[in-house]
């Protein structure tokens, strides 16, 4: 286990550069000036020149990416070409908003989808028929679009819950958990169905397993069979595709964040990209690889805990 930690975290450094050079890359190509953006149209040659000077944005590319990468050891992600503040500022202030949207669809999708799927495995007939109906057009429905749906019909037409905004813990756990409500029910519906429909499989398969019968000839209760053997084996294959819903919850998030109006990294990246604030973006994207990363390492783990044959490998 130690040592699978290890390689996951000088994985994630590898990953974190290829994913930078790559935004860095990308950005290059974009059309636009990042001095012309801050000082207008209307802003005299010498006057945008004097100011890519300043920003070293006349510097070659790789100059700039190599003088970013040595800022990233010491810790420092920039400065934000717009407004001047620390990205690390930026970026930490709104982490908060992404990382309680996205804990809160996983959550969701694990524990309802691993709940209705395993009632539907139990039950069958028309209750599995309906779980394939709806997961595929669970999966179908863009979450922006069900973000809409719920906006108009939870928060314009019922007004249960408040239509945009995000109030802070801060200001108490109710108004806090009444705000995300909506965001990660968005998020979570699609994952929510996949999860229920791989869950139902899988525990089928289980149900069918000669250990079952033999189990159940003994004298051991339903129940017990259920929640001790059945549910453990068939959340194996299930946990996998958990942590590729958490990642896209993740970038879900960029759309649902600008749909509710939240202060998170999702809205934080879509307006530097109008402006070509390339250090925010930069910075952005180490947060959202990381968090990528501890995903994959929190997944791993707990398939290694669930496993004991790869257990057992490692």
């Amino acid at each position: 286990m130690t040592m699978m930690v290890i390689r996951r975290v000088l994985m994630s450094i590898v990953l974190i550069f290829v994913s930078t050079l790559t935004i860095f890359v990308l950005m290059s190509l974009v059309p636009g000036d990042a001095a012309q953006t801050i000082l207008g149209e209307n802003a005299t040659p010498q006057a945008v020149e004097y100011l890519r000077q300043q920003l070293g944005l006349d510097q070659p590319l790789w100059i700039q990416y190599a003088n970013w990468v040595v800022g990233l050891f010491r810790g420092d992600l920039g400065t934000s070409i717009y407004s001047g503040e620390p990205v690390t500022k930026l970026v930490w202030a709104r982490m908060g908003v992404t990382f309680s949207l996205m804990v809160g669809s996983t959550v969701a999708i694990a524990v309802l989808g691993i709940v209705v799927g395993l009632a539907s495995a139990l039950r069958e007939g028309w209750v599995g028929r309906s779980i394939d109906a709806i997961s595929l057009v669970g999966f179908a429905l863009p979450s922006f679009w069900i973000a809409i749906v719920l906006v108009a019909v939870f928060a314009v037409g019922l007004r249960l819950f408040p239509a945009t905004g995000y109030v802070p813990p801060a200001a108490g756990v109710g108004p806090w958990l009444n705000s995300l409500v909506l965001p990660v029910a968005a998020l979570s519906l699609s994952g929510i169905t996949v999860i229920a429909k791989q869950m139902r499989d899988s525990a089928r398969k289980e149900l069918e397993r000669d250990y079952v019968r033999v189990l159940r000839s003994t004298g051991v209760s339903e129940t017990r069979i259920v929640l001790l053997h059945v549910l453990r084996n068939a959340s194996i294959p299930t946990t996998t595709l958990i942590g590729l819903m958490a990642v896209g919850a993740l970038s879900g998030a960029v759309f649902i964040e600008n749909v509710f109006v939240l202060p998170g990294l999702g809205s934080l990246v879509t307006s530097a990209a109008t402006r070509q604030d390339l250090p925010v973006i930069l910075g952005v994207g180490v947060a959202f690889t990381a968090i990528v990363i501890l995903i994959n390492l929190v997944v791993d783990v707990a398939y290694v805990s669930l496993n004991p044959k790869v257990r057992q490998s490692r």
